[in-house]
């Protein structure tokens, strides 16, 4: 696998000013598989200089090219799909399944949905006699996490192109390897110089040159709250637009006419794929309190049934966490439960039987939370759940809403319009009715402390442009 030691700025593979590197470790052997530069001040200066120098020429090509450019680069991601998904294995620890499909499919679909919005925007709209017109906004530092790469760098790269921006990409330096292929998908695709440009390195250096820069006009940010607050303070000074999809802590009740024997081990395994590294995972299970024995032994026997292993092995549906910093925070969390007076019904503090090497997590279900206890309120970021009890409807509506966080929420119930009605009442972005997946033409987002801005389709699009009035177009 080769290294990250380069940057792609103004079209080309330039090195670094400076000389630090880390390791990228593979988190299923804890060994070094790679280097990535660190990059500098000096750096992010230089990619926005050639981002600013391709805006006047991007920003005015026509929707028609803007729609052949995507479509180009569609047809380039497939043919790299592979090599994507061998990545994401090697740096992040995704299993060969999720790797190869969710993984990838979530990018390609990033792309694909981009062209659907571009085709059917409307960039221009008569109010009276005046014009409203929708522009580029100008200069965009995009800062993308680890936990999906392929899906988080091309929700933000693809509503940028489809808007006429260019574009300076810091991906995280825990899982870089990925963020190059992409930049090497564009570079073959056609992007001219200097619309898109990748700078890798940590958050403290050129992520804070990056939000801070005078000539970027927007910062687009995927990553903890604790991490949006500052990036929001970096970008302050300037007053440039920042759209965040921050942290989560999504409640998932279950209502007391739901089929537990098939909706448990579905939410279980939507929680605890990708090892539970999703902000919008529905990892806190409301439950009603007469149902509590049946949920419980539904839950343990889904829990013991997850595979967990090494990404290239045969069956493995969870693989490592991203580091040992992360699996340092969900065993820490966990005996903090403990202590609080959670039981574990399944799984518990360490590693799996047979997995001593590498950042592995067993599949836990914790009963007896409660919403005051530390791991009912912190995100966990691991293939954890935490199961508490309801005493009504709205008493479980009163404990979904009782957190800083409001990107999801899930409700399973036999009747769907009870499961709407709750629905309704959750202050959260988005709502995943008796199982529903994602929809890529519906908008990723959150309430509260989980985000200002949206993602996915013609939503994501708006975050990347402005509004213009011109008065008195028609004339009088």
């Amino acid at each position: 696998m080769k290294d990250a030691n380069a940057f792609y700025i103004g079209g080309e593979w330039v090195a670094p000013t400076g000389a630090s590197t880390i390791e990228v470790l593979n988190p299923s052997t804890e060994e070094p598989v790679a280097t990535v530069a660190l990059g500098t001040a000096e750096d992010v200066d230089r990619a926005v200089r050639a981002a600013r120098a391709a805006f006047e020429s991007y920003s005015q090509t026509s929707v028609s090219e803007r729609v052949q450019l995507l479509e180009r680069i569609v047809e380039v991601y497939q043919s790299r799909s592979q090599d994507i998904a061998t990545t994401l294995m090697a740096e992040m620890g995704a299993p060969a399944g999720l790797a190869s499909t969710a993984q990838v499919g979530a990018g390609l679909g990033q792309f694909t949905f981009a062209i659907d919005a571009l085709k059917n925007f409307q960039f221009e709209e008569q109010r009276g006699s005046t014009q409203v017109r929708y522009e580029s906004i100008g200069v965009c530092g995009l800062i993308t996490p680890w936990n999906w790469p392929p899906l988080l760098i091309a929700a933000k790269v693809a509503p940028a192109l489809a808007a006429g921006c260019t574009m300076v990409l810091k991906p995280s330096e825990l899982a870089p390897l990925n963020a190059v292929i992409i930049a090497e998908i564009l570079h073959e695709a056609g992007v001219p110089a200097g619309v898109f440009n990748l700078v890798h390195g940590d958050g403290p250096t050129v992520g804070s040159a990056l939000t801070s820069h005078p000539d970027v006009d927007m910062v687009s940010f995927t990553g903890s709250t604790r991490a949006g607050v500052e990036v929001a303070r970096s970008a302050a000074p300037t007053v440039k637009r920042v759209a965040q999809e921050l942290g989560g802590k999504s409640a998932n009740i279950m209502l007391d006419d739901a089929d537990f024997a098939s909706v448990i081990p579905r939410d279980m395994g939507d929680v605890c794929a990708n090892s539970g590294q999703s902000c919008n995972a529905g990892a806190r299970w409301l439950v009603p309190e007469s149902k509590l024995e049946e949920v419980l032994a539904h839950a343990r026997s889904a829990a013991e049934a997850i595979v967990v292993g090494h990404p290239e092995q045969e069956g493995v549906q969870i693989g490592p966490l991203v580091s040992q910093a992360a699996y340092d925070k969900v065993q820490r969390l966990i005996r903090a439960a403990v202590d609080a007076g959670a039981t574990v019904v399944a799984g518990g503090p360490g590693r799996p039987a047979g997995l001593d090497v590498g950042y592995f997590v067993r599949p836990t279900i914790l009963a007896n939370v409660t919403n005051d206890m530390e791991i009912a309120q912190e995100e966990i970021f691991g293939p954890v759940i935490t199961v508490t009890t309801y005493s009504d409807v709205d008493d479980a509506i009163r404990l979904a809403n009782d957190t800083v966080y409001g990107l999801a929420g899930f409700v399973s119930s036999a009747d769907l319009e009870r499961a709407r009605a709750v629905a309704r009442r959750l202050r959260t972005g988005m709502v995943h009715v008796n199982g529903a997946g994602l929809d890529f033409a519906g908008a990723f987002g959150g309430y509260k402390q989980s985000g200002n801005g949206r993602e996915y389709s013609d939503f994501g699009l708006r975050e990347f442009l402005e509004t213009k009035s011109v008065f008195g177009y028609a004339g009088s």
